[in-house]
């Protein structure tokens, strides 16, 4: 049997501990599969003395991660320290210039700096692992670099943010508000005190921005994504979608088009019918449209302890095994720059909830200038509003939603600041893209 795998482990949060636990309970199966043992050496976190579970005792203590990832008693540097800068690049950027492999599950730096870490890797000729990235314990980096290989794929979107997943779920299914769900997943522990990364979209961004470059030969262009947050969602939205036979998500869509590769970030609606819309709580889920497999979606979870060090154990026992594909499926240099599709280019169907004053006329109104960007109307609701005339009571504002055929976003974009200007309507509009199978 070859000589051990020595690992040293920058970051020793949820992550970093379930990494050990796993390296330990797994010990036995993965010197069998990898052909070598795999042993925790060397570790490095901000406190030593913090209990985390899992006994450190035996292993080196650096407080450095950087002085951890340049150390000559490790063979592997795993980064689970987090964010785009910091100690967190400067030690990946240490292990891998003096020739290390590194593991990661940092998307944030992988947006920013992917590109520049994979030539490093590829100039130094080791591996640059990052499956835990994207998706928690979902293989899809896997399935996109290698397992698809064959494929031409044509669209790839998904559910890449547990909190977000797990507070439209709610609201959906117990009739809360969005204020009510995002306070009962900061309570529980999937939201954050300062919840904008996950509910603003940024975080679903930055994963797709890994999926994009893995699944069209691209590189990472983080800045092209077109990004919307799920905090304008109501109770109202989803109902309509409920009754029109859709579901809400807030996806991650990254498609390939005649002009470019077209990246988003949107609350969306999908029908029921759609894999993707029976994915319900903090699960996560990717499906992938491909010529030859044509449709292929993952589900699992996207986050957790456990969840994500499996794919970061996974990684770690690839390189045991002497198994080095480049990062992002093909060389740095042979990646492509895409060209950006800005989002007002998008064409699609849209959900469209106006609040329109009651008076003869304003729906007519909003039509005509509809047709006037040749923007074709499915259907159109409209609710009486309970302070309406029908009731003997001064009128109010009638909800009214709309969902068109496939049109451009400028076209019902400038159609919609027509009916703003024209006074039709109570409030901003709200309007939510719609993704069909």
């Amino acid at each position: 049997m070859s000589l051990p795998l020595r690992v040293g482990i920058a970051g020793l949060g949820t992550v970093g501990a379930s990494v050990i636990q796993l390296l330990r309970n797994q010990s036995n199966a993965l010197a069998a599969l990898t052909g070598r043992s795999i042993i925790v050496s060397a570790v490095s976190a901000r406190n030593q003395s913090r209990d985390r579970g899992v006994d450190i005792s035996g292993f080196e203590w650096f407080d450095d991660p950087v002085a951890l990832a340049t150390s000559p008693n490790i063979d592997l540097f795993v980064e689970l320290v987090g964010g785009d800068e910091g100690p967190a690049r400067l030690a990946v950027e240490a292990a891998l210039a003096g020739g290390k492999p590194v593991v990661t599950a940092n998307k944030a730096l992988l947006a920013k700096h992917g590109m520049a870490l994979a030539h490093s890797a590829e100039t130094q000729k080791v591996a640059l692992a990052f499956e835990a990235s994207v998706a928690g314990g979902i293989p899809v980096v896997k399935t996109l670099r290698e397992g698809l290989a064959g494929n031409s794929i044509q669209r790839v979107y998904g559910i890449l943010n547990g909190t977000c997943n797990y507070i439209l779920s709610k609201m959906e299914q117990e009739q809360l508000s969005f204020t009510e769900c995002l306070a009962e997943a900061q309570r529980l522990g999937y939201a954050e005190a300062d919840p904008t990364f996950d509910i603003g979209g940024f975080d679903t961004a930055h994963k797709l921005a890994i999926l994009t470059s893995l699944a069209f030969g691209t590189a990472i262009d983080a800045e092209a994504i077109h990004i919307e947050g799920i905090q304008s969602i109501t109770l109202a939205d989803l109902k309509s979608a409920d009754e029109l036979g859709f579901r809400i998500k807030l996806l991650g869509v990254a498609q390939r088009t005649a002009n470019g590769i077209e990246q988003r970030v949107h609350p969306t609606m999908v029908p029921k019918s759609s894999p993707i819309a029976q994915v319900m709580g903090v699960l996560n889920a990717v499906t992938i449209d491909a010529d030859a497999v044509k449709e292929l979606t993952l589900v699992g979870p996207g986050a957790g302890g456990l969840a994500t060090a499996s794919a970061v154990v996974a990684d770690i026992a690839d390189i045991a095994r002497g198994i080095r594909s480049a990062p992002f499926g093909r060389p740095t240099g042979e990646l492509e720059i895409a060209q950006r599709i800005p989002v007002q280019r998008h064409e699609g169907g849209y959900y469209i909830r106006l609040s329109v004053h009651d008076r003869a006329g304003a729906v007519a109104s909003i039509a005509t200038r509809m047709a006037e960007r040749d923007i074709s109307l499915e259907s159109i609701m409209q609710r009486r509003s309970l302070t309406s005339k029908s009731y003997g009571v001064p009128s109010g504002p009638v909800p009214v939603v709309l969902i068109t055929y496939a049109t451009s976003e400028t076209a019902m974009r400038e159609a919609l600041a027509k009916v703003v200007s024209d006074g039709t309507i109570a409030e901003a509009p709200q309007v939510i893209r719609i993704e069909r199978e």
